[in-house]
């Protein structure tokens, strides 16, 4: 099984949620939210202020930690065939964007963040990243955790 430590930005403001357009290399496309891979030795506190940096061209500041979600992807629905299961711990924080200005991700597969209106987000072709990281913000649970988004139609891993 492979895995992959991530940290996730949840920004919201005025009702919208800043989602970044992610292009496969397939060029598949799908909205997710800013974030990516934790560094080793990488704090994920600085990773998402990182990340939201290099995908979106913004500054941030993490307000709190919102919680954590932990997925396993099964083998068959992996993007390629032979790749082993793969497990995701996503360490979720609302953040607050501080400054920069929107724009692609250079070298990257963020073609473009965008202010999303939070009721237009069901109609999107979207990461369950984004369900997640929704609910944590609306519930704010104190276990930090929220039952895990079925994948499907719109959703995806």
């Amino acid at each position: 099984m492979s895995f992959r430590l991530a940290a996730y930005a949840v920004c919201m403001e005025d009702e919208r949620v800043l989602l970044a357009r992610h292009v496969s290399p397939k060029g598949e496309s799908n909205w997710t939210l800013p974030g990516g891979r934790v560094e080793h030795g990488e704090d994920p506190f600085d990773a998402v202020i990182r990340e939201v940096a290099e995908e979106t061209g913004c500054d941030a500041a993490v307000e709190r930690l919102l919680g954590v979600d932990s997925r396993v992807i099964p083998a068959a629905d992996r993007p390629l065939p032979g790749l082993p299961e793969h497990q995701n711990v996503g360490i979720f924080y609302r953040v607050r964007i501080t400054g920069g200005q929107l724009r692609p991700e250079p070298n990257g597969e963020i073609a473009e963040s965008v202010w999303t209106p939070i009721p237009d987000v069901a109609g999107l072709r979207r990461s369950s990243l984004v369900d997640i990281g929704l609910a944590l913000a609306r519930t704010l649970p104190a276990t930090g955790h929220v039952a895990p988004v079925p994948v499907g139609g719109l959703i995806q891993h």
